[in-house]
């Protein structure tokens, strides 16, 4: 059925044409793709046996639903998904406000046209893109903004008395008519607001300024909100929720393997970027350790969420350190450093919401901290564990590295350090080269620098080693060499 070819009610009906609610469109339309074994909601990583089965479920059993978890779970995303289940293109009568359909008119305007014209009424046709509506609860929504109101130019215009329900001007859900309406962060809805969802979620009907209108609307409400327990603007009202059919509660990344997918893909990445500058695969696991660090923080309010956009933006401030230090040196390629993650504070401390001892350490001191915890973390998984207490004259795999230290000056490590100097600098320390080759000797050669580098900050960490921070760089030393300065 070409529809470009079908232009009124009549030709429509000869092309046999019937008409289905939406949920029994998305229904239909996900049978046949889980028979074709396609993918429904592409591009969301780790959702794949837990969110996204649920959701499928909801959506055959052809319930209003509401996704609930906490800050940047793909919520959203989820539900803008849900537009690929619609079919491409829908008829309705041409000049309604709220979608009609030709065979089944709710509306008195579409009603009276059908009624004059019959066969010859005009329709037109809406793209499955057009049908998807979205509207952000905020505590100044009104009833007037979701169902509608009456309208006093209408009246005027048109010279009818307000007894006539040609007055109402419908608001945004009437307007979604066999569309997916999506309210996100319902919480924030206020009680009274939400109140007025009952007739439309359950008995069709909705009431504006004393009308009463019987229009059984056609819609695929999909709430999102945060859990209840930690927002402290409101909640869902009861009734509300016993009238959605199914609650599906999201998650953040089981695996850094998966966060790091969802970076690659969400982050904005150049492609001057990409051919300049080098990101080795550990820089890309430490900023997902990173986010998981926080997510079990104690200095870092759990109940508000670390969302998945916090990795995204490290990730773009990584690469934009990185890119700054190679213009200032006249590079035309470099590669990312741990030296580069001071880079990528601002985009750390914008994204946590602290407790109070989190508050007392600071934000800045916080996001360090999360790094070096993360440092620490993946340092464990490469190499041998550093032994808090160990036998007298046990050998420690470090020890060569302790003793190169022991017996030379500090190793100076600058923020905006040229390509060359700094391979050299941590070139010269050969005992890290011989820790890379015995325990890691599948590394790449671009990625050793940063590996070398890796190896020091992790160590100064253990006390192994000392690191110093100035205003251009940190200085690596012998710990003990700089407790016996101090004396």
């Amino acid at each position: 059925m070409n529809h470009q070819d079908i232009n009124t009610l009549g030709e429509l009906k000869a092309t046999g044409y019937q008409s289905i609610s939406i949920k029994d469109e998305l229904r239909n339309n996900l049978i046949n793709k889980l028979k074709q074994q396609e993918t429904v909601f592409i591009n969301i990583w780790g959702y794949e046996d837990s969110v996204i089965p649920e959701l499928e479920t909801a959506i055959l059993s052809k319930h209003n639903i509401n996704l609930l978890g906490l800050r940047g779970q793909a919520k959203t995303r989820l539900a803008r998904l849900m537009i690929t289940l619609l079919d491409e293109y829908i008829p309705i009568v041409k000049g309604s406000e709220i979608n009609d359909d030709p065979l089944r008119p709710l509306s008195r305007y579409s009603k009276e046209l059908i009624a004059k014209h019959k066969d010859d009424t005009p329709i037109s046709w809406i793209h499955r893109e057009e049908r998807f509506f979205e509207k952000l609860a905020t505590p100044d929504v009104t009833v007037a903004d979701l169902i509608g109101d009456v309208d006093p130019i209408k009246a005027m215009n048109l010279k009818l008395n307000y007894a006539d329900d040609r007055v109402i001007h419908f608001g945004m859900i009437p307007r979604a008519n066999r569309c997916i309406f999506v309210i996100n962060e319902i919480p924030d809805l206020q009680a009274r607001i939400q109140v007025s969802l009952f007739n439309i979620l359950q008995e069709g009907d909705i009431q504006i300024r004393g009308f009463k209108l019987r229009l059984p609307l056609d819609i695929q409400f999909v709430f999102t909100a945060n859990p209840e327990d930690y927002t402290n603007r409101g909640s869902i009202v009861t009734p509300l929720k016993d009238r959605i059919g199914s609650q599906i509660l999201t998650h953040y990344p089981k695996s850094i393997e998966i966060a790091k997918k969802i970076t690659a893909q969400e982050a904005t990445y150049l492609q001057e970027q990409k051919n300049k500058i080098h990101v080795p695969e550990l820089a890309r696991d430490i900023i997902e350790q990173l986010v998981f660090e926080a997510r079990k923080s104690e200095f870092v309010d759990l109940k508000s969420g670390v969302s998945a956009r916090m990795s995204i933006s490290i990730f773009e401030n990584l690469l934009s350190t990185a890119e700054r230090r190679s213009l200032l040196n006249e590079e035309t390629n470099t590669s990312v450093r741990v030296l580069d993650f001071l880079g990528t504070i601002s985009a750390i401390t914008g994204k946590i919401e602290l407790v109070y001892e989190g508050e007392q350490e600071g934000a800045d001191m916080v996001a360090q901290i999360l790094l070096n915890n993360a440092i620490k973390t993946i340092f464990n998984t490469l190499f041998p564990e550093i032994k808090k207490l160990k036998k007298e004259g046990e050998a420690s795999p470090y020890d060569a590295l302790s003793l190169w230290f022991s017996s030379k000056d500090a190793v100076e490590l600058l923020d905006d350090m040229d390509e060359n100097y700094f391979k050299e600098q941590l070139d010269s320390i050969a005992p890290l080269t011989l820790l890379i080759k015995k325990y890691q000797p599948e590394i790449s050669e671009k990625d050793i620098p940063f590996m070398q580098e890796f190896i020091l900050w992790a160590l100064s960490e253990y006390k192994i080693l000392n690191k110093e921070r100035f205003n251009t760089g940190f200085q690596f030393n012998d710990p003990l060499a700089n407790y016996i300065k101090r004396i």
